[in-house]
């Protein structure tokens, strides 16, 4: 106990906070880390931080497997649709998770978990939602290609300037590592990338893998930490953080609708920026709270990217039947009343006078 309040006091020297309702969030916080990290055993902690480190590097080659250079030379070309969607991801979002954490009177290090979520960029599993809704393949690669490569520059920027809107926020940020995190992952894209280019027999089966690879991790990483640190994982299962993490992917598919409408993008093209701006590579986001952050601040906030992913095929999930039962109707309607065109009504009334 007297670590916890040695910790918090270091964090709030000023008398004056601890009348706040806000540090008395902040305690509770520092209190569940403190037993978060008295529960996980060095050897599990690390054990989980080279699971994340090596699902992380598949899931960037597989995603470097579907980018080609030929079709980000042609967005590039004519990058209207691509400057649209990057806009969206990059502005809706991370504008979403500061105004959610305001609204919620979040903790700190919980608004900079919140925060680093919605600053991530797309990740691969937003094609896969992007290819159920018909959408534009050819975009929905190329933004996620674009969004994870601008991220090295985007991310500690927005991470910044959303951070000068929170009292005491700027130190709990620790952007080298974050820089370093994310200028790491451009290793295993890049081999991705080449892959296709050299070798693009074996990129379809390199995704393959490392989407199924991706899936089981989410599932097997969240069980072995839930397990790990049992009670804990309360603190993630709050109501707050569960009603933020499923209003940001809802927030990110709308208004990524709305604004490409805006610009008169056409309707493939609309459902795919909604889907690439309502989805977060969660792999990044999870890796990089998990080894940015030391284990008696970051506790097991590290989770919330499952909470968010949950939400977030739940949602797309809604977004795809939904989809599908319109073009059903529609498709049924049409060949239900289909019109007799000018050539058929000429047969008829030739065999009429004959």
């Amino acid at each position: 106990m007297e670590g916890t309040l040695d910790y918090a006091a270091d964090l709030f020297p000023h008398p004056d906070l601890w009348q706040n309702d806000s540090f008395l969030v902040n305690m509770m916080v520092a209190n569940t880390s403190s037993v978060y990290t008295a529960m996980m055993s060095p050897i599990m902690d690390k054990t989980i931080n080279i699971l994340m480190i090596i699902v992380l590097f598949i899931t960037m080659v597989s995603l470097g497997c579907t980018m080609e250079v030929s079709k980000i030379k042609s967005h590039i070309v004519k990058p209207k649709g691509v400057v649209i969607a990057v806009l969206a991801q990059y502005g809706v979002m991370p504008l979403t998770a500061f105004c959610l954490a305001k609204a919620f009177q979040l903790a700190e290090i919980t608004s900079v978990v919140i925060l680093i979520c919605g600053c991530c960029p797309g990740g691969s599993l937003s094609n896969i939602l992007a290819l159920a809704l018909q959408g534009d393949m050819n975009l929905s690669i190329v933004m996620t290609s674009c969004s994870t490569l601008l991220a090295l520059g985007m991310m500690p920027l927005l991470l910044y300037l959303y951070c000068q809107g929170f009292t005491n926020l700027q130190d709990f940020v620790p952007y080298v590592d974050i820089t370093i995190s994310l200028f790491m992952i451009l290793i295993p894209c890049s081999a991705g990338i080449l892959i296709n280019y050299y070798r693009p027999q074996y990129a379809k089966f390199i995704t393959k893998v490392g989407l199924t690879i991706m899936m089981i991790s989410v599932v097997g990483i969240g069980i072995i930490s839930s397990i790990a640190i049992r009670g804990s994982i309360l603190t993630v299962l709050s109501p707050p953080l569960m009603a933020i993490g499923s209003l940001m992917p809802f927030i990110g598919y709308s208004f990524g609708y709305i604004i490409s409408s805006l610009f008169k993008l056409n309707q493939a093209e609309r459902r795919t920026v909604a889907m690439e701006t309502g989805c977060q590579n969660i792999q990044l986001c999870s890796t990089i709270l998990k080894m940015a952050f030391p284990p008696e601040m970051i506790g097991p906030l590290f989770l919330f990217p499952l909470v968010y992913v949950s939400f977030q095929m739940m949602e797309a999930g809604v977004l795809i039947v939904l989809f599908w039962c319109y073009q059903r109707f529609t498709f049924t309607e049409k060949e239900t009343y289909q019109p007799a065109n000018a050539e058929d009504k000429l047969k008829v009334s030739s065999e009429g006078t004959v």
